[in-house]
């Protein structure tokens, strides 16, 4: 079991790390498509919003798919969708063409989103300490990534299609080795198991979803993509325009952001473990909100890139630990509960550019900065929420502290 746990946790963070890569690659190549299809200023908002619309749509069909069918499977297929939905962003000629390609990738990462960490949360059962940071650190380490082939791509003049085919010629055949490894149930079986088995063990003795008890986590989820897509969309903007840094120091920022991000992910699971989820999750919001504050008070570029440094520290931390809370919230149905949150970090990512574009228009951009500060702070509210007792992992019993995720540092 140890040895399929491993190769499990392995392959799961792979799958996290090629996500990242590929989603960095469509984000940061946004004007080249708007160039290539010849989209308007008008109508990029509409191609925009529709990819997370449709991303909560394949979020909320997975979490009927995986009543069928393991979570494994799930994954499996939908990480090459988005692979391919990527080539053909690149590969098209018409606006139509790439509607449809951005349409697939939507509905693919929905689904893949969800299928992601519904195993990293039955992972971490498992394992019965805290891995999911590392898992979303390798979602961060493949941001930076495919942010840098994307630079790369952008300094050589090289067409879409030419920088995406490498890309995903390299990581599409190494997913489907990888998804060989997944790991479906907190029993320690092989995906391959799960699927004789005709689903997830833990969906077997699924209870229902009480969408009350679930509502803190989905809040908390939304602040944190309002901040994240706050500092994604408008940190550039913010640097140059208001704090009045050059064109290059602008780029600076979100750089940073993504570095302390993938650091904080990395050594988090370790501060779960120490001081428990609630102390740590109440840790992020605190130094976020700092963040935040400091971003809206800096007298100049460096000072506000102190802010955005100290946002990928407290942020990093928010999401990851919301989606282990789920799963400790609803044991028996960890499944159902990772779907339906999965689709606030969508809803988040809507609100959150368009409000702070339309506070910085019609009052400062310095006071739009707040209205995220005070959103994490409000997580401080719902912080209970996170704690890991009581936590049955789905067999009905309590296990000792020392192996509650967030208590102890006991396991593989």
């Amino acid at each position: 079991m140890t040895d399929v746990l491993r190769r499990g946790r392995a392959s799961l963070a792979f799958s996290f790390f090629a996500q990242g890569v590929a989603f960095a690659l469509l984000v940061t190549r946004i004007p080249a498509i708007q160039d290539r299809y010849g989209i308007s200023d008008a109508l990029l908002p509409a191609f925009l919003a529709a990819v997370p619309i449709l991303a909560g749509v394949g979020s909320v069909c997975t979490e009927q798919l995986v009543k069928r069918v393991p979570p494994s499977r799930v994954l499996r297929w939908s990480q090459p969708v988005v692979l391919l939905a990527l080539l053909g962003v690149g590969a098209g000629d018409h606006v139509a063409e790439v509607a449809v390609a951005l349409g697939a990738f939507g509905l693919a990462v929905g689904a893949l989103d969800a299928s992601m960490n519904m195993l990293g949360v039955s992972l971490q059962r498992t394992y019965g300490r805290s891995i999911m940071l590392g898992f979303h650190a390798a979602y961060s380490l493949g941001g930076i990534v495919g942010a840098s082939l994307a630079w790369a791509g952008a300094h050589w003049h090289l067409s879409l299609f030419v920088s995406y085919l490498p890309v995903v010629a390299v990581l599409l055949p190494a997913v489907l080795v990888g998804s060989r490894w997944y790991v479906d149930a907190a029993g320690g079986k092989g995906a391959s198991e799960a699927v004789a088995g005709g689903g997830s063990e833990g969906q077997a003795e699924a209870g229902p979803v009480v969408f009350k008890l679930l509502l803190p986590l989905c809040l908390v989820m939304t602040f944190a993509y309002i901040g994240d897509s706050t500092v994604s969309n408008w940190s550039a903007k913010y640097l140059q325009d208001v704090l009045g840094s050059s064109e290059q120091l602008a780029t600076v920022p979100y750089n940073v952001y993504m570095v302390t991000t993938l650091l904080g992910r990395a050594i988090g699971d370790f501060g779960v473990r120490r001081f428990g989820a609630v102390a740590v999750v109440r840790l992020g919001a605190v130094v976020a909100a700092l963040g935040f504050a400091v971003v809206a008070l800096a007298p100049g570029p460096w000072v506000g890139m102190l802010g955005f440094t100290l946002l990928g520290v407290g942020l990093c931390v928010i999401v990851p630990q919301t989606f282990a809370a789920a799963g400790r919230l609803f044991p028996g149905a960890s499944d159902t509960a990772v779907a339906r949150l999965n689709i606030f970090n969508y809803v988040g990512f809507l609100i959150g550019s368009p409000l702070v574009g339309a506070l910085g228009d019609a009052w400062s951009y310095r006071g739009a900065m707040l209205v995220p500060m005070v959103l994490v702070l409000l997580t401080l509210r719902y912080a209970r929420s996170f704690s890991a007792e009581p936590d049955r992992y789905g067999d009905g019993h309590e296990r000792p502290h020392t192996a509650d995720v967030g208590r102890g540092s006991n396991g593989l």
